[in-house]
């Protein structure tokens, strides 16, 4: 069973780590050391701010970006009751502009180079956002310096923790991506069982080498009072340097950062010598990796999994016995089951089916979408995956097309709407191709009216339009999309087609 205040308010997760601990290092970066103290003062600042020009449920998107100007931020819309919603500083076009105006933020705190690109578009800002904050800017300055006690600022205590406090984003398998609401409960629940789950307490030091500040990662660590190390350098082994420099007891890191750690020449000359246990988490670690890095660094090398629907995790491997291949239990107070894909049964342990999920994580709902939990409260993930005897979980593969490349969720659809907007385009088609570092590849069939169009100009025009990881690496042009003899594509039959090839 977990231990949580489950009524408290997202906020209240800093204040509480500010008054337990409040010159105790709350994030450290390359060049600077952030405290409970000052973390939670400008948080206060920020909602104080904010306070000034919104009202209580107003929807401020927030660029994820890994610096501690972001938890400020997070924790002062929380604390303004406003409501934070978690923008991928790497979209652009059509799906900046998509998440924007589906948050229906009033106000936009971004990236300089986000704003930028906002300004390229010819469209606009969305209607909703009356007022753009860069990060860095006086503007944003001037949110951090704002009188915390002053009139404009809120109570702490008025708020429902059944209140959304947080819109992240998920790519839909058939389409745009869709907006998962989550409340306080959900949020500080959520990091109570991760913090557990990872024996994360005030002694713990969290290395965090993931490419933007995740919410989990921030979340249990302030739930914990425990240090947060920022790496922002991708290079693995500037963050094995910058753990061992801090005493990092928690490593986390992304699969594809890993793998490439693994397969490292300089990785021999590396050691970790404080780290207790590398985390990895968003897709599947390979087990030769996770073996490889257990073995050299004389560490567990463990796995979790979660949806952005469950906070958003769901289940851990045990950093002190690690099973390769599996993802571990589920974390306290959830529950998990294997249902059969057709009949919606539940199916024994080893008996693959899809995974569905259940717990005080779980989302309140899709914004604008009807509700996706069956009548006894399941989830379900659209995961293909099985439990052994013991209940750990593992997972096989996605039920539909979706695909991740370096632990980004890719949707096929959403390449190929780009796709068909090349005058030469007359029929396409996107699956994806395996890739031994990233995962996946988008791979794309496409139907030319000028046969004469080079490839490599169809790549070229999707390539400027979409983040890395949906970009276009395989092209190949043909006379017609293969169909099933229903007339229906299935990616999964044109997957195994370019393997054959």
């Amino acid at each position: 069973m977990v231990s949580a205040r489950s009524d408290r308010s997202l906020d209240a997760l800093l204040f509480d780590a500010a008054e337990e601990a409040p010159d105790r290092a709350a994030i450290v970066t390359a060049d600077r050391t952030v405290t409970f103290r000052e973390l939670d003062a400008a948080a206060s600042s920020c909602a104080a701010g904010l306070s000034r020009f919104t009202e209580p449920g107003d929807v401020v998107a927030l660029v994820s970006t890994l610096d501690p100007a972001f938890a400020a931020a997070y924790y002062g819309i929380a604390r303004a009751r406003c409501v934070a919603a978690i923008v991928n500083p790497l979209l652009r076009g059509a799906a900046l502009r998509h998440v924007l105006t589906l948050s229906a933020a009033r106000v936009l705190i971004s990236t300089p180079e986000v704003a930028q690109r906002l300004g390229e578009d010819a469209e606009g800002l969305p209607p909703a956002v009356e007022r753009l904050i860069e990060f860095g800017s006086p503007a944003f300055d001037e949110l951090l310096r704002a009188d915390a006690d002053g009139p404009a600022a809120r109570a702490r205590k008025d708020h429902d923790p059944d209140d959304v406090v947080c819109v992240q984003f998920t790519s839909g398998t058939t389409g745009p991506s869709k907006g998962v609401q989550l409340t306080h409960r959900n949020l500080v629940v959520n990091a109570a069982q991760i913090a557990d789950a990872h024996g994360l307490d005030a002694d713990s030091k969290m290395l965090n080498h993931l490419p933007n500040f995740h919410p989990m990662h921030l979340n249990a660590g302030v739930h914990a009072v425990a240090e947060q190390i920022l790496c922002a350098a991708p290079d693995s082994a500037v963050a094995v340097e910058m753990a061992n420099r801090h005493g990092a007891t928690h490593y986390y890191s992304l699969p594809v950062r890993l793998i490439r750690l693994a397969e490292d020449p300089r990785l021999p000359g590396l050691a970790l010598t404080t780290v207790r246990g590398i985390q990895s988490g968003g897709a599947a670690l390979p087990v030769a990796a996770a073996s490889t890095l257990s073995a050299h660094f004389g560490v567990p090398v463990a796995q979790g999994y979660g949806l952005a629907e469950t906070s958003p995790l769901t289940h851990s491997d045990r950093l002190d016995a690690p099973v390769p291949g599996s993802v571990g239990h589920v974390v306290g107070d959830t529950e998990c089951r294997i249902v059969d894909v057709d009949l919606r049964t539940t199916l024994e342990a080893g008996e693959k089916g899809e995974v569905q999920v259940r717990g005080p994580q779980l989302m309140k709902g899709y914004l604008g979408l009807p509700s996706p939990l069956d009548a006894d409260g399941w989830f379900s993930t659209g995961d293909l995956g099985y439990q052994d005897e013991e209940g750990r979980l593992f997972l096989v593969d996605r039920l539909k097309d979706v695909f991740k490349h370096d632990n980004w969720l890719v949707s096929p659809t959403e390449i190929e709407r780009v796709l068909a907007r090349h005058p030469a385009v007359r029929e396409c088609v996107v699956f994806d191709y395996p890739h031994e570092q990233s995962g996946a590849v988008a791979h794309a069939l496409v139907v030319l009216s000028d046969p004469a169009t080079p490839v490599e100009e169809v790549a070229a025009f999707v390539n400027g339009q979409v983040p890395y990881y949906e970009r276009i690496e395989r092209v190949t042009a043909v006379e017609a999309i293969p169909r099933s003899p229903n007339g229906k594509i299935v990616r999964r039959d044109l997957r195994e087609a370019a393997l054959r090839a």
